[in-house]
Parts: structure tokens; sequence; C-alpha cells
């Protein structure tokens, strides 16, 4: 039984090392109506808001316009919202059935519950701008480019909605910023707060490619390349602290269980930075005359 079994989501929260006995004692739930409307819900719709926003505002610097951006996300929105769930319930079947062994479809949908996986949404998400792209007639790869970045904001903000869950934590640890949540029967635990790692990392991630990447591009893609290079290391990195990882099944690698989103990222990560080292080199060859201009460059 892991740590995420045993810790409720009423545990209150502190940081010993750095807030000394001060605890958070909120409420996972913002009204208690009905089934309760919960923060993971608020800060996701946040997030996403914050997001769409942003991103019709910088449409017009990838050749886009608001309407392709609405109408994209107005897709994108819902559909990687159940991808998301889609992925989480695909690996964690197990919690999904009813005493006979059935799949039990009203949990299914109870997502305010919990049990979103961010991949899940990203792919579901992505490949819906593709089709929305090719009814509407604009470029996917700028389109993306654009909407990376509304993607690390509502990341970065969502990331919150597992702080109030109490879940998305680490292992235990005795770092300085470590973040104390107590089991059912009392128990102390100061474990990693990994929703912290990832929502400070998707920060650096929105600043780095909107400041710094999007002023220097050189080729459609670039921007999305980019995302999946930076996310893919830094959840390499946090996937393997986490308490309650997705495992691919029973494959195991040098004798350890394989995390799903550990994986993943690895190899988008890779992939990421062969295509974005081809871009740049076709780029350069562009710009001596060595390599003809193809449609759609940004």
């Amino acid at each position: 039984m892991s740590l995420k079994d045993i810790i409720p989501n009423t545990s209150p929260i502190a940081f010993p090392g750095l807030f000394g006995e001060w605890r958070f004692t909120g409420s996972a739930k913002a009204l208690d109506i009905g089934n309760g409307v919960y923060w993971y819900g608020v800060f996701i719709a946040l997030g996403l808001l914050i997001a769409l926003w942003f991103c019709m505002k910088q449409a017009p610097r990838f050749g886009l316009t608001e309407d392709n951006v609405m109408d994209t996300v107005l897709w994108g929105m819902p559909l990687g919202i159940v991808g998301a769930r889609l992925y989480y319930i695909v690996f964690y079947m197990e919690l999904y059935r009813s005493a006979d062994g059935s799949p039990d479809f009203a949990k299914m949908a109870r997502i305010w519950d919990g049990g979103l996986a961010i991949y899940g949404g990203v792919i579901v998400g992505f490949l819906t701008v593709f089709i929305v792209s090719r009814v509407e007639k604009f470029s996917y790869l700028a389109m993306m480019d654009d909407v990376v970045m509304g993607v690390l904001i509502g990341q970065m903000i969502g990331r919150w909605g597992n702080f109030m869950n109490r879940e998305a934590f680490g292992a235990v640890t005795a770092v300085p910023w470590r973040m104390r949540l107590w089991a059912y029967d009392g128990t102390a635990y100061d474990v990693h707060p990994t929703f912290l790692y990832e929502s400070l990392w998707n920060l650096a991630g929105f600043l780095l490619i909107w400041l710094i990447v999007t002023k220097r591009r050189k080729f459609d893609g670039q921007n999305f390349l980019c995302y999946f290079l930076w996310y893919g290391l830094g959840r390499v990195w946090i996937e393997g602290l986490r308490e309650d990882s997705l495992y691919l099944f029973d494959v195991t690698l040098f004798g350890a269980p394989v995390r799903v989103s550990q994986a993943l990222s690895a190899v988008l990560a890779v992939v990421s930075a062969v295509l974005l080292t081809v871009g740049f080199w076709r780029a350069a060859r562009r710009e001596t005359g060595k390599f003809p201009a193809s449609g759609g460059e940004g």
C-alpha cells in the first residue's frame, strides 16, 4: 500500500522546514453543494480560461486569428478532458469495476472525484487541433506553437488543484521544503511537494518559450517541439519522485515497474531534440539559400 492510499483529502498540510507549525486546513471542496464543487475543477477551469485568453492575444504572431483559436479550444478543451480521464482509467481499470468485475461506468463518469492524466489530455487535444486545422485550413504547426504556451499555463495553474486534493505528492523526504501530510491514523509523513515542482517547472517553461523561443522562432513547430523537450525532461525527473504514478501494467525494466509518464516523457524529449536539430538545420540551409523554402513556415 502506498502513501496515496492512506492520506485523506482532508489532511492538514504543513511545510515544517519553511513555516514551522503552521498548517493549511482548507477543504478540497470550494462549495459543498450536491456532489460538491472541488477546487480541483476550479483550478482547471481557471487555467483553461487564462490559457484561452493568452492564446487568443498571441494568435496574430503566428498568422492566426482569434476565431481560429476559439474554434480550436471549444473542441479541444472538452475532448482533452475526456482524453485525460480515459488515459487514467486505462491504467487504473481495477478502480472502475463493480463487485462482479464488470466496468462501473457511473464511477468512470465521476470526474469530480479526481483521476485525470495530463498526457491523455495533451494527446487528444493535439489530435483535435490537427483535425480542426484541416477543416478550417490553417497551419497546424503554427497553431500548436501558440497552443503549447496555453497548455503550460493550464498545467501550471491546474497542479494547485492537486495541492487542494492532497495528491500528486512524492516519496518521503527530509528536504527543507518538504510537505507534511497526515494519514488516517494520525501518522505524519514528510514528502516531496511534486505538484509544486511541476507547477514551477511549467512556469519556467512558459516564460522560456514566450519570452525567448517565440521571439527567435525559425520555423513552424519550434515552440511545439520545445514544449515536449522541456516538459519531457522535467516530467522524467518529477515522475521518478511521485507516489501515485501510473504504471505500464506489469512491464518491468531492470527489475523495476515502468512508469508510463516517465517512459513517454523520455521518448518525447529525445524525439523532440532530434526534430529540433533537423528543424534548425533546415532553417539555416534556407537562410543561406541552400535549401528551398517550404509552405507553412512562420
